[in-house]
């Protein structure tokens, strides 16, 4: 071929490269672009109002046709958000979400004591060399407390007692511990449901110093060789009674008789509306282990709603399209739900987290875990930095406005109804991924439009997912395979 031709045919290819190849590759950028999602601001809102006017006495009364009939071998119960059973004190949303948040403050720094306290082997206090004729009462200055926890923001529905009186009780993964308000009362708040009257119960009986289930409390006494114990959290609220065992039921779903549980006679702090609280930590003493399930599961639907969904025992292990994680053992604390995560994402960009942010050391700091009673995600600060630096590089469309409490991150979206941001993930040990719901990140702290990214730093070396994150996903412990899975979609 000559030059002149060759030059002129070499000219040619490059303009058809130009012409029709570049465009195909710009096209396919556009119909990959990075993975966002729609969060509904108009429907949020609408919720914010709803959750301010809503009369818990306008629920449809408790009967066990409310109950999910299940196989023998299982039990189900619903799982009702706190504010949907309390008439709320509070006029304006802002003023219930800063109550919200200071609760979920308390609760995490308790949980970090917890953990402090079993880290320096500090696990259990006998205050029985201390006191010989003990009262209720005298235990319940909580100064000595081997146990702080913190309450929880989710209730279930629970049968106490032969006959069975029903009474709505706090779920909390973060503690073991399973108690509730008796009479005669020294000290009761204010609780939905009648307090639970041991005398009207046959199966009720009280347990000796010497059983193996006072032996498992980190804080107990002895009067006349009964069993008392004591449980503190760290928002300041305290339980303290008589440890007994009770025959426990779960609706129309079967009953479990024997639970090791507190029949508190001195009950203050901010549980008020339950009557008590289930403990369905990995401890001896938790609902979980003393009724042998060998799974669990709950789905968490919104806080603002006055909707229902389920907490699950022994039910079907969750389908090949949830999300799976190990569960991972500390050898110092045994109620908290480690998971194995290596890393986040926002906008299917994995984050530069060294993935050792998320790992627990050989000594049991570090970790994350999954919780029940903590609200908002809580991150070491430099993970959390880089999730929030990514995020905002990725919406600098969004109107930004001042922080809110531990919020740094808050944007005005008082002008939309709904708006497109990009998505935030968990990634897990086994390559699996979990990508959350726009409204799982982004919620409303106000009734004006005000929406906050709502994950905070925390200085502790433990992490939580929290139940924020949580809304709207079966999250489902496999206790025989050591596995937690997130099925979105499931209540």
């Amino acid at each position: 071929m000559k030059p002149g031709y060759a030059n002129a045919f070499l000219f040619s290819l490059l303009s058809v490269t130009f012409t029709f190849f570049l465009p195909v590759a710009f096209s396919r950028l556009k119909l990959n672009p990075a993975p966002t999602a729609t969060l509904d601001v108009a429907g949020s809102l609408q919720n914010t109002q709803r959750v301010l006017s809503f009369d818990p006495l306008s629920r449809t009364p408790f009967s066990d046709q409310e109950q999910e009939q299940t196989p023998s071998s299982s039990f189900s119960v619903r799982l009702h958000p706190r504010e949907s059973l309390l008439r709320t004190p509070y006029a304006e949303y802002e003023a219930l979400v800063l109550a919200r948040l200071a609760r979920d403050s308390a609760r995490v720094d308790a949980l970090a004591a917890r953990l402090a306290l079993a880290l320096n082997n500090v696990t259990r206090t006998d205050l029985t060399p201390l006191l010989t004729e003990v009262q209720p009462e005298d235990l319940s200055t909580p100064v000595v407390s081997g146990t702080s926890q913190g309450s929880g923001e989710y209730f279930s529905r629970i049968g106490v007692g032969t006959p069975a009186k029903q009474f709505y009780m706090v779920l909390d993964t973060g503690s073991d511990v399973n108690w509730l308000q008796c009479q005669p009362c020294t000290d009761c708040y204010q609780q939905a449901d009648p307090v639970f009257n041991p005398s009207s119960s046959s199966s009720f009986g009280a347990l000796t110093c010497e059983s193996p289930q006072c032996g498992s409390l980190e804080v107990s006494a002895c009067r006349t060789g009964k069993c008392l114990y004591q449980v503190s959290y760290g928002d300041g609220s305290f339980t303290v009674g008589d440890f007994v065992t009770e025959t426990v039921s779960f609706g129309g779903s079967g009953a479990v008789n024997n639970v090791a549980l507190g029949c508190g006679h001195d009950n203050e702090g901010l549980f008020m509306g339950s009557a008590g609280l289930l403990g369905l930590g990995g401890g001896t003493l938790s609902l979980t282990n003393q009724i042998k399930a060998s799974s669990f599961s709950y789905c968490l639907v919104d806080r603002d709603s006055s909707e229902s969904s389920t907490l699950e025992f022994n039910s079907a292990a969750p389908g090949a399209e949830s999300v799976f994680a190990p569960l991972v053992k500390n050898g110092k604390v045994d109620t908290f739900y480690y998971v194995g995560l290596t890393g986040m994402s926002v906008g299917g960009a994995m984050l530069s987290i060294p993935p050792s942010l998320f790992q627990m050391d050989d000594s049991g700091n570090g970790g994350i875990i999954v919780d029940s009673g903590t609200a908002i995600t809580r991150l070491q600060t430099q993970a959390y930095n880089s999730l929030r630096d990514a995020f905002v590089k990725l919406t600098p469309h969004l109107k930004s406005t001042s922080g809110v409490a531990l919020f740094d991150t808050c944007y005005d979206f008082s002008s939309l109804s709904s708006v497109r941001v990009p998505t935030v993930s968990f990634h897990f040990t086994g390559g699996r991924s979990w990508s959350l719901p726009a409204k799982n990140y982004l919620i409303p702290v106000d009734s004006a439009g005000t929406f906050c990214f709502a994950f905070a730093p925390t200085t502790s070396s433990l992490s939580i997912i929290g139940n924020v994150q949580q809304q709207g996903t079966r999250v489902a412990f496999d206790l025989a395979n050591s596995r937690v899975g997130f099925t979105p979609n499931k209540c």
